[in-house]
């Protein structure tokens, strides 16, 4: 039998071109070659595409752009014979025209199967304004938030401050509405603090969420699947730093420890369980996604945070050590995405 060729994308035009390049290179890595055939398609931060015939080793390190020789340029997405016979797309790709509802929107086009969500839920899941409102008619619990576009905030910088200190107060986090891995996002103790915040965040996005801080553990949840999601067994973060940055997630080697499974009563851990299942269906999440919680340290009390539809998939990931940990291998895993991919494509069409 014929390898099923898989075309692994990665790159892109964010700020999380880095993450998508070590996670690729895990995935290159960890994809059984006897069973699929790999097509490397990386992206570079000005969003050209390129086919990659090189080292997976140089698209850890960033370096494969200078590989010239083994770079295509000039090609056509539409109608590369390389391209063609593809037999699935697998984009590891995070953040905007990425995870965004962008590519897996030109994957549609191409009518090829793709590993993960499809439109709607990247895009909704990107969007965290938007999510919180689809959470909220799902009846999920949420912390306190306020959002604003960019140029309200150049309107209007004391009113927005005001409305923050009345609702919020501090310390709050502030947050690009559209961005992962922790990229723009810091922590507030007070105005000073606030503002400097806010002018980092509107850097990544014209849209700024701010949000209540919360004396928590942060537990998250894996899930997968398609019609029938499933969740995994929870872990939790105790990071190196004041919260979860992208310093901590990626650079800090084991500063920041994963506690799997996270020590949580089996009532709340159910209790999760249950909430990432309701909001990967909320958005209509497919494949694969992970859910990000707080759990109030006092009280117990439970409130989403956030959803990724393409989570890393670094050797350090949270995606994969949840399923490693719930009897999934990273090997696996990969096997198990690709095959919902071609179940949610045949399904579709």
């Amino acid at each position: 039998m014929s390898k099923i060729k898989v075309g692994i994308l990665f790159g892109g035009r964010s700020g999380e071109h880095e993450v998508s390049l070590m996670s690729a290179a895990n995935v290159i890595e960890a994809i059984d070659k006897e069973k699929y055939e790999v097509v490397q398609l990386g992206i570079d931060r000005e969003g050209q595409w390129y086919i990659y015939n090189g080292d997976k080793d140089r698209i850890k390190d960033g370096s494969w752009i200078e590989d010239e020789e083994n770079l295509v340029k000039d090609f056509s997405i539409f109608h590369d014979p390389l391209i063609d016979a593809v037999d699935v797309f697998f984009p590891v790709l995070h953040g905007p025209n990425g995870e965004d509802g962008t590519v897996q929107g030109l994957l549609k086009l191409l009518r090829k199967p793709f590993v993960g969500c499809g439109v709607l839920a990247s895009a909704v899941g990107m969007d965290k304004v938007v999510c919180k409102k689809i959470f909220s008619d799902a009846g999920l619990p949420q912390g306190e938030f306020l959002s604003f576009l960019r140029n309200s905030w150049s309107k209007d910088q004391l009113g927005i401050i005001k409305a923050v200190e009345k609702t919020i107060g501090y310390p709050c986090f502030i947050k690009p509405a559209n961005m992962g891995s922790s990229v723009g996002i810091s922590k507030a103790h007070g105005r000073e603090e606030l503002i400097t915040g806010i002018n980092e965040a509107k850097r990544y996005d014209t849209k700024i969420l701010v949000e209540a801080n919360i004396n928590c553990r942060e537990v998250e949840c894996a899930v997968l699947g398609n019609e029938e999601p499933k969740a995994s067994v929870l872990g939790e973060i105790v990071p190196s730093k004041e919260f979860y940055d992208y310093q901590s997630k990626y650079f800090d080697g084991d500063k920041s420890v994963l506690i799997i499974p996270a020590n949580l009563s089996e009532e709340l851990t159910a209790k999760v369980r249950d909430y990432a299942v309701k909001a990967y269906q909320a958005i209509d999440g497919s494949g694969l996604s992970r859910v990000d919680f707080f759990v109030e340290k006092e009280t117990d009390e439970i409130y989403i945070n956030e959803i990724n539809t393409l989570p890393g998939f670094t050797n350090i990931s949270m995606y994969p050590k949840l399923w490693e940990a719930t009897g999934i291998s990273y090997h696996d895993l990969i096997i198990k995405l690709i095959d919902l991919a071609f179940e949610k494509f045949e399904n579709d069409n």
